[in-house]
């Protein structure tokens, strides 16, 4: 009888380690589970600083008047009332544009300023 007892324990026992480390929920699946978030988190890592920067940029308009000029001059093509617009024919200025504003400031002339002709 107790020759029985220990054979159904080792067998019972023999059965948890195999749901342990191999079944469903176990230390394989958690490993994979592990590589998973891994490699989600790389994937995640640009995203987040692109959010952080954004952001960061949105803090800035919010706050500062820098930023808003910044803005206005280089997406709108404002100029201050204490400054003077000159427009050369021919003569073209590298400015990268949001996606959203290229096509309205490849169709006007970018502004000149007195700062600009320095």
């Amino acid at each position: 009888m107790l020759k029985w007892l220990a054979i159904v324990l080792v067998v019972l026992l023999a059965l948890l380690q195999y749901r342990l480390w191999l079944g469903q929920g176990g230390v394989r699946e958690l490993q994979e589970i592990r590589q998973r978030v891994a490699v989600l988190e790389e994937e995640n890592r640009p995203l987040r600083d692109r959010n952080a920067r954004l952001a960061a940029e949105v803090v800035d308009l919010k706050t500062g008047l820098d930023a808003i000029e910044e803005r206005a001059r280089s997406d709108l093509g404002m100029v201050r009332t204490d400054e003077q617009f000159f427009w050369v024919p021919g003569v073209v200025v590298e400015v990268t544009p949001p996606q959203a504003n290229a096509e309205r400031m490849e169709a006007s002339p970018a502004p000149v300023t007195p700062e600009d002709e320095r």
